[in-house]
């Protein structure tokens, strides 16, 4: 793996020499081009501006924020300057949390932490099993692409996970969801959900999370190139009204058996 960034952790007086890298691997995705279909011709983007209508050359495009409909303020590459964070190519940790403080929502990319050289390799250690004995998660930020991150750095595996935390403005409420309102539910309908619950209960490790999409993709993709005829492979699933949910339960926890 490639390292994207280098540079320390640093907490109180202890500095870690780090490098970061990317967690995802892009190079297992599926992607498409858009052609013209009469001559499989690659698609140009044109940026056309909608007041004039003419085609305009990136060199003439600025930005503008629209504080008020249809009124912008023109925005320069001085303006962005004036405000661009120097990277200090420093980590700092600010404080240590539970792990289980951080909701899931806040969670927002995912990047691996090792030591960036030989030398590093016996404090970046003690740092990560220092958070593995306390059970916490260290909390700093970061300048990567002249933005500041908050970011969340938690042990794994021997080396570091670093998850890039979403602003706190950042996230809707969940009040703003209609129709949440608690509706009074039955005493043994509720047995029976969680006797059903409790019948699929297994380890995270046993789930399967092969991507079956992506495998009929690349089944499509691989006719197609072999010039065979493509055929549907799913079968469309028709709804059935529930009726008797006591009914559904019941019929629900004695199949869940018989697939255990």
């Amino acid at each position: 793996m490639r390292s994207i960034w280098k540079g320390h952790i640093r907490f109180s007086l202890v500095t870690i020499p780090i490098q970061i890298f990317s967690a995802i691997n892009k190079s297992k995705d599926i992607s498409f081009k858009q052609l013209h279909n009469e001559d499989n011709g690659g698609i140009k983007y044109m940026k056309v501006c909608k007041t004039c209508e003419k085609e305009v050359p990136y060199g003439d495009i600025v930005k503008g924020y629209e504080y008020e409909p249809d009124n912008y303020v023109v925005m320069e590459k001085s303006d962005f300057d004036a405000i661009k964070l120097k990277s200090n190519k420093a980590i700092d940790i600010e404080a240590f949390v539970d792990l289980d403080e951080v909701h899931p929502t806040l969670f927002e990319a995912i990047y691996f932490v090792g030591p960036s050289s030989e030398v590093a390799k016996k404090t970046f250690s003690l740092f990560t099993q220092t958070l593995k004995k306390t059970k916490k998660a260290g909390v700093g930020r970061i300048i990567l692409r002249d933005k500041e991150d908050v970011v969340l750095m938690v042990p794994y595996e021997g080396g570091l996970i670093m998850y890039k935390l979403r602003y706190p403005y950042e996230m809707r409420s969940m009040k703003d969801v209609p129709d949440l309102e608690e509706a009074e539910v039955d005493e043994a309908q509720l047995k029976l959900a969680e006797t059903l619950v409790d019948s699929l209960v297994t380890t995270f490790d046993k789930i399967d999370f092969e991507d079956r999409y992506r495998q009929e993709l690349l089944a499509v993709v691989q006719a197609k190139v072999d010039g065979k005829e493509i055929v549907s492979i799913t079968e469309e699933e028709v709804e059935t009204p529930v009726v008797d949910i006591m009914s559904v339960l019941k019929q629900s926890i004695e199949k869940a058996k018989k697939g255990a």
